[in-house]
């Protein structure tokens, strides 16, 4: 159950290694994006990094904010592309059903603004906190279900581990949230005043773009020109 590499000549250029360097890249400029933000942020305001990322939808940088997470939704779904293409994982199988979910959770994320907290709570605040839930949830499943089969592979088990080491720091990235939310249950102190939350959003969320560079490696090796998928791959 195993891909192969073959030594023999073959062209450089690759459709589906194109597309996971791009898909790469879309991510990549995403942290750019959303960092420069940050850094915009830090330099001319007082209240430092404490509100969420999401905050930036209610301003006049709405656009490179919308932009930064479809650019990551659309490039983690390039990625997972590449690696149903070479065999990696299939369209149906748990780990790429949670990449989905990932990618979906972003787009909602954009299509439906936080609260403005400014005017109240709405509709469109709500669907965007169980987005933004499922996106964070979905992640870390979706890295450690592509790995496991490939754990012990001779060829993709560097990746594999890899990959679902990082699966396993973006659940734990994601724990301090819980924590509040239970706090939350239990006590009735609002979750988002229990701990930084702003924050601890950005550790999570650099936690997990990580985790989707990790797969990106795992899929521009994949699709270099010297692997055959072998008839027995997953």
């Amino acid at each position: 159950m195993t891909g192969v590499l073959t030594d023999g000549p073959a062209s450089t250029r690759s459709p589906a290694r194109f597309v996971a360097f791009g898909g790469a890249a879309a991510v990549l400029l995403t942290v750019v994006m959303v960092g420069s933000l940050d850094l915009h942020r830090l330099t001319t305001t007082a209240v430092g990094l404490r509100r969420t990322i999401s905050e930036y939808a209610l301003g006049p940088y709405r656009w490179v904010f919308d932009t930064a997470v479809v650019l990551l939704a659309a490039g983690s779904l390039a990625i997972l592309a590449v690696l149903v293409r070479k065999g990696i994982t299939r369209w149906a199988s748990g780990g790429s059903l949670a990449f989905i979910a990932w990618s979906v959770g972003l787009t909602l994320v954009v299509v439906f603004p936080k609260h403005d907290w400014s005017v109240g709570p709405s509709m469109s605040g709500s669907i965007h906190r169980v987005a933004s839930l499922v996106a964070f949830i979905s992640l870390p499943i979706a890295a450690l279900l592509l790995a496991r089969p490939w754990l012990r592979d001779a060829v993709w088990g560097a990746h594999a581990r890899r990959t679902f080491r990082f699966g396993l720091l973006s659940a734990l990235s994601f724990t301090p949230i819980l924590y509040a939310v239970l706090v939350n249950v239990l006590v009735g102190t609002s979750w988002w005043r229990v701990l930084p939350l702003g924050y601890i959003e950005r550790l999570l969320v650099l936690v997990e773009v990580v985790s989707v560079l990790v797969v990106a490696v795992w899929a521009i090796a994949a699709a270099q020109p010297s692997y055959r998928r072998s008839n027995t791959s997953r």
